[in-house]
């Protein structure tokens, strides 16, 4: 930054309007880069935790469902197995009675017949033995899946309540670091070229990840990964006039600028917060 003095009307030495230096203005620029990326990463945190949130709601309505659907279907069984242990008595009533009317009878016709009936009393007793016994192996898989699914669904929920109290505490955190750190951001716009601000701006809406602003890194552009001829390396370690990225369209700056940024700004942010 260059500052000059010029005769006022009163012939008096004033400070002339400061003159920014190319290199002032890639400092300039780096500078609110990185305090906006600084806003982006609390933006992100902030956006990927609901969807964590709400991707583990709808797998504990699932896991719901499912736990319901067995504990429905669980019923339904008992049912059926005392729906069959009714059978079984009326059989057994049905085969009483058939064996008394068996000491009435008239002919060896009839008492065949009633025979025939307690036989098919008896069969249907044994039917339904088989399916009970079937039932209660069914009930005791199902009960074994049910336990299994309350758990995860448990588990589920914990976790759910875990990520809800992550989320009210980053809200309430960084909530407040947006604003500092967006105070911080607008101060430092008005340290910038207006000119180059536009274009920042206009570079930072179209990139995915906010950046208009990188370092050239092992002789690459930090935007688009393509390598730099030397001759251009040696024009942006130079820091005369503005360079951007052939490919990316980002503005390059050094290395050892970046580097020198990052860690000024690293101490601003880190101080800014615990205030």
């Amino acid at each position: 930054m260059c500052t000059f003095a010029v005769l006022n009307s009163s012939g008096n030495k004033v400070m002339a309007k400061k003159i920014q230096t190319v290199e002032d203005k890639l400092r300039a620029i780096y500078t609110l880069q990185l305090i906006d990326s600084s806003i982006d990463k609390i933006r992100t945190i902030r956006g990927e935790l609901p969807l964590e949130v709400r991707d583990l709601e709808d797998e504990i309505v699932g896991l719901t469902t499912r736990r319901d659907n067995i504990e429905t279907e669980l019923e339904s069984v008992e049912t059926t197995i005392s729906d069959r242990k009714n059978m079984i008595v009326d059989a057994k009533e049905i085969i009483e009675k058939y064996k008394t009317q068996q000491g009435n009878v008239r002919n060896n016709r009839e008492f065949d017949s009633l025979s025939k009936e307690i036989e098919f009393q008896e069969l249907e007793i044994q039917l339904c033995d088989k399916k009970i016994k079937e039932f209660k192996f069914k009930i005791e898989s199902k009960k074994d899946v049910l336990v299994e699914a309350a758990e995860k669904l448990k588990e589920k929920q914990d976790l759910l309540d875990l990520k809800n109290k992550e989320l009210d505490e980053i809200i309430s955190e960084t909530e407040n670091e947006e604003k500092i750190l967006q105070g911080k951001s607008e101060k430092e716009e008005k340290k910038v070229d207006e000119r180059l601000l536009r274009t920042y701006r206009r570079i930072r809406g179209g990139a995915k990840n906010g950046l208009a602003v990188v370092p050239v890194e092992r002789g690459a552009s930090g935007g688009s990964f393509i390598s730099i001829p030397p001759q251009r390396q040696i024009e942006i370690a130079s820091r005369k006039k503005v360079i951007y990225d052939e490919h990316s369209g980002r503005i390059l700056i050094d290395a050892e600028m970046a580097e020198e940024i990052n860690a000024d700004i690293d101490k601003m942010i880190t101080k800014l917060l615990k205030k």
